[in-house]
């Protein structure tokens, strides 16, 4: 029996350029990208919808086509955006212009090359929500929380308990970010043991989650996150690495309500200044991803779509709702009562979080002065 077809989704972001400072995208290099990716749709075949967004100083690009995940074309498409935003960046003198391309070519795919990637291939259902994430000034991790809640957590998501589609629980893949291994875990089975890797922020977080069931992985496939360490692969710190996320939802995964719930937590997470310190991940609108009280605190955009024979409906901006205010609030209460710790952790973050950072170098320079006790 032929295989049915897909609708892969492919959200590539990058930081490659932005004012003041850190703080958001030009409108000028969103248009570049709106651009380039309008010329490809009108010259050729390779895409069947596309959207750009920013979150903050982040430019996200989700693209829509039936060529499977980790496709050459379509990672050079985004890459030579990317490319041309930098390089308006720099004549503009942009602060950070084209800080997260590592290379000065393409490889065959940006993984490594500094942009972050979240892609999934699935089966298009009879109706199809998809969810889009996109934060600023943290790192993967930030979304382990969240997800775990969606998808795992029965006092979050009420069709764990009660819809006969999602109670045998979802299989959830977790990367260890530095070591570049992964494991499979089955929850609600492997709970326990499956949040001993997820509260471990600083090195584990989620990379994929499937709902159960006798179906092939395509039409499992319920979420997708971006993985990628920047500080890692450049080998020094350049910026956070500010991940994307791709959740289906309901008919069988989390209703859409249900996963956003997940986000109303006002839970610490690592980034913010300099890439340092901890502080709480706020959803936030679009029109608020505009992160400056000590270049933060982090923020999260979401921005919901209908998925139909690959066109792209919507989309929705999913935290740009009053109900969610009460969690904003929080998080600007623990931000300030994060900030009175200055540099003193918990805010800043644990040594081995700081390896990749600039804070070696200062250590460096006082190593010659300890003496043996």
């Amino acid at each position: 029996m032929p295989e049915e077809k897909t609708t892969t989704i492919s959200v590539i972001k990058a930081d490659v350029g932005s004012l003041p400072g850190h703080v958001i995208v030009p409108d000028c290099m969103l248009e570049i990208l709106e651009e380039h990716l309008r010329k490809e749709m009108k010259e050729s075949k390779l895409l069947n919808d596309y959207y750009v967004f920013n979150c903050g100083d982040d430019i996200e690009l989700v693209l829509s086509h039936n060529r499977g995940e980790d496709d050459e074309k379509i990672h050079e498409l985004a890459w030579n955006g990317f490319m041309d935003a930098a390089e308006h960046a720099r004549k503009n003198k942009f602060y950070g212009a084209g800080q997260d391309l590592l290379a000065d070519s393409f490889s065959g795919n940006v993984k490594g090359q500094g942009p972050g990637v979240a892609e999934m291939e699935f089966v298009e259902r009879k109706s199809d929500p998809l969810l889009v994430f996109a934060c600023d000034k943290t790192d993967p991790a930030a979304f382990n929380l969240p997800l775990f809640k969606a998808f795992a957590d029965p006092f979050n998501t009420a069709g764990l308990v009660i819809d006969p589609s999602t109670t045998a629980g979802f299989e959830f893949e977790i990367v260890d970010v530095y070591d570049s291994k992964k494991v499979r875990m089955s929850c609600p089975e492997e709970m326990y043991s499956m949040l001993a890797l997820l509260g471990t922020t600083s090195r584990y977080a989620v990379k994929r989650i499937w709902k159960k069931g006798e179906e092939s992985e395509k039409e499992r496939v319920a979420c997708s996150v971006c993985t990628e360490k920047l500080n890692v692969s450049a080998g020094k710190y350049v910026g956070k690495d500010d991940p994307v996320a791709i959740c289906r939802a309901q008919s069988g995964m989390p209703a859409v309500g249900e996963i956003l719930e997940g986000f109303t937590t006002a839970h610490l997470v690592s980034g913010w200044m300099r890439g340092s310190h901890k502080g709480p991940l706020m959803p936030v609108a679009r029109a608020d991803a505009s992160p400056t009280r000590f270049d933060g605190p982090p923020r999260v955009v979401g921005k919901g779509f209908q998925v139909s024979h690959g066109k792209l409906h919507g989309p929705r901006d999913l935290f740009a709702d009053v109900s969610f205010d009460h969690t904003r609030k929080q998080c600007m209460e623990i931000a300030h009562y994060m900030r009175q710790h200055g540099p003193f952790e918990p805010h800043r973050v644990s040594e081995k979080e700081l390896e990749y950072t600039t804070m070696p170098q200062v250590m460096d320079a006082l190593k010659e002065r300890f003496e043996d006790i």
